[in-house]
């Protein structure tokens, strides 16, 4: 009877075993890291679209240059009307962060300014094809893209 009832629970115990998965493993996110051997970095990126079909319109170029500074990567760069400088970070999922830029008021001559801090403030992910850079949102929707000047 003994028998009975430990062979019964070691049936039951493998049972539950097979029907379960063990859990999968957390995946840590990843933390943007400074990259200088990136190709984000050095060039001077002008924007030329806003979303996936709007085109520039400032009198002036919206651009930005990424480069090594101290205690990380520095953005600096113009909206069309103001200076852009802010802090930078990427990894090597093509994962970007950019921090510290402040959105202005829409200049007579680039209607468009202010939604480029707030552009480049919600990438999430680039892409470079060639010479054209197109940022992502968290939700894979296409921010921005630009050109290699």
């Amino acid at each position: 009877m003994v028998k009975l009832r430990w062979i019964g629970a070691l049936a039951m115990s493998l049972l539950v075993g097979c029907g379960s998965t063990p859990p999968a493993p957390e995946r840590e996110a990843a933390t943007p890291t400074a990259s200088s051997d990136s190709p984000v970095i050095g060039p001077r990126w002008q924007l030329i679209l806003l979303g996936s079909d709007e085109r520039w319109q400032g009198a002036e170029p919206a651009w930005f240059e990424a480069e090594s500074g101290r205690g990380g990567l520095r953005l600096s760069g113009s909206d069309g009307c103001r200076r852009l400088d802010g802090n930078l970070a990427l990894d090597d999922g093509n994962r970007i962060a950019i921090e510290g830029l402040s959105a202005g008021r829409d200049c007579a001559g680039a209607p468009q300014a202010a939604r480029v801090a707030e552009m480049m403030q919600a990438a999430h992910r680039y892409l470079i094809d060639h010479d054209r850079l197109v940022f992502f949102g968290r939700d894979s929707r296409v921010l921005g893209g630009f050109q290699r000047r």
